[in-house]
């Protein structure tokens, strides 16, 4: 049976209409919970969680603005993103009725210039539910309780609560992009050099003019000024064009943007930062390269992922809150695949197991 076949027939058989999020990430799930850390100590997590699968984009966190900074008094616009070469949102109106967009042929590029608060800021609005269906969409507490613009008093996890989203760990991050046991074809010690499932170094990135990656692949990623286009010498890519993915089926956490984390590191002020960017060499890729910064620091080459709980409903692939087409249609892109995109049960191939998770739930909101 073709895909659109098993498709049509799962939307006649169960009739129902999605609740659609502003904000509806893709997600990969992060199996092998109490593995052992890397020789620095670094990558062991004792339970299932979900990694972003892409970098958070211009356009999500443009719908972000738009939600909740009409007059942004927490400045999570940097006027960066509008004037800057590299920056991919524009912001028009005035203090009170701000009105944000995103930038011609940005939409589907990481989003820069965002501080580690800013992230904390967007975690919070998506688990108090994104301002739909009557929920407060609130940016001040949530995971994060913030007592002052720069300033938080509290990190409140619960791996309960299914509709938690935050900024991942240290540990988190470092896993998701670097671990993949050695009895299920990972490097001997569960640990690779790159986070493109190799210790080879990757390829070098280079760009079309629409700043899609113009030759994908595994090992390629988008590093050292390689990818120029729109006149700029090393420049943003589309989110996941580069084609290299972790072990887990995360994209782009080798490049492209560095990507904040939740832990303090050295001084217990900085917050880390992971996996290099457009313009980093090619030594820090590499899993044993760790950065900080002050978490109001706002840069071009900064940006994020989230990180959230697995939810109740194994079927809601993409949290989205609903298990739908877009749960379903996953699954049959990645059938038969070893991948997390599509795994519903974190075992790292899709099959039957996952398709008939799905269809169970089709049609049905998590609770």
């Amino acid at each position: 049976m073709k895909h659109l076949t098993i498709a049509a027939f799962a939307a006649s058989l169960f009739a129902a209409s999605a609740t659609h999020a502003q904000v509806a990430l893709d997600w990969s799930t992060v199996g092998n919970p109490d593995n052992a850390p890397n020789k620095d100590g670094f990558g062991s997590v004792a339970y299932e969680y979900r990694i972003s699968t892409y970098e958070v984009t211009n356009s999500q966190y443009a719908a972000f603005l738009n939600s909740v900074a009409a007059s942004d008094p927490n400045g999570l616009y940097n006027t960066n993103m509008g004037s800057n070469s590299r920056g991919g949102i524009g912001r028009s109106g005035s203090n009170g009725s701000y009105t944000y967009f995103v930038r011609g042929n940005m939409g589907d590029k990481p989003v820069n210039y965002v501080s580690w608060y800013d992230a904390a800021r967007m975690a919070n609005w998506m688990t108090n539910g994104q301002g739909l269906n009557g929920s407060s969409g609130d940016t001040e507490t949530g995971v994060y309780n913030f007592d002052g613009t720069d300033s938080i008093s509290a990190i409140t996890r619960d791996l309960s609560n299914p509709n938690q989203v935050f900024i991942p760990t240290e540990d988190e991050w470092y896993k998701a992009a670097y671990h993949q046991p050695a009895s299920q074809g990972g490097d001997a010690d569960d640990y690779w050099l790159y986070a493109t499932q190799s210790n080879e170094v990757p390829t070098i990135a280079e760009a079309a003019p629409n700043g899609d990656v113009s030759a994908p692949g595994q090992d390629v990623v988008n590093y050292a000024f390689g990818a120029d286009w729109n006149g700029l010498n090393g420049n943003l890519t589309t989110v996941g064009s580069a084609g290299s993915t972790s072990y887990y089926g995360a994209y782009d956490m080798n490049g492209n943007v560095w990507e904040w984390n939740e832990s303090l590191i050295e001084d217990s002020s900085s917050r880390g930062l992971r996996g290099g960017s457009y313009n980093s060499t090619e030594e820090t890729l590499q899993a044993a390269t760790r950065s900080l910064n002050d978490p109001v620091a706002q840069i071009n080459f900064y940006g994020f992922r989230l990180a959230s709980n697995v939810p109740n409903c194994p079927g809601d692939v993409d949290g989205s809150g609903t298990v739908d087409l877009g749960d379903l249609n996953a699954v049959l892109a990645n059938f038969g695949q070893t991948t997390s995109t599509g795994d519903t049960n974190g075992d790292g191939v899709v099959d039957l197991t996952d398709l008939n998770s799905v269809l169970a739930g089709f049609g049905e909101a998590c609770p």
